[in-house]
């Protein structure tokens, strides 16, 4: 019996190349990592990209454990980066939404894989994370 790892059954697509095409960016890889760095963006991308204009609360309710700081700074910078829209309507009490432009919408398209990724390994991903939070009380 061999100790290696056989492939999947169904093939998997060939990865495709990564080239640079731009100065200042590695690969595209590099381009769209730099667009979604940030713990929070993607989420905050999947949960816009679920349904038309979100007003804040929804977000923060959403996208749980993260700080009213850090989520209106993400969202900030989502919107500089042209993925995000927001849309103060003026009002007393104020009323803010947030959907995503067709820049954003492309780039929640690209997440769905790995959404479903995710989905699909995560039992395996929280035994790693459980036994890397093992060996890390082990080290201390």
């Amino acid at each position: 019996m061999s100790d290696t790892i056989s492939p999947p059954a169904q093939a998997s697509p060939p990865v495709q190349s990564c080239t640079p095409t731009l100065p200042g960016f590695t690969c595209g890889l590099d381009a769209t990592v730099r667009v979604i760095a940030g713990k929070w963006k993607p989420l905050i991308l999947y949960f816009l990209a679920q349904g038309g204009p979100t007003r804040y609360g929804e977000l923060r309710r959403a996208v749980r454990d993260v700080s009213d700081k850090v989520l209106i700074q993400q969202l900030k910078e989502l919107e500089a980066d042209g993925l995000v829209k927001r849309t103060d309507y003026k009002e007393v009490p104020p009323r803010v939404d947030y959907s995503l432009t067709l820049l954003g919408h492309s780039l929640a398209q690209a997440l769905v894989p790995l959404c479903a990724w995710g989905t699909e390994h995560m039992a395996e991903v929280s035994q790693v994370f459980a036994e890397r939070e093992a060996w890390n009380s082990k080290s201390r």
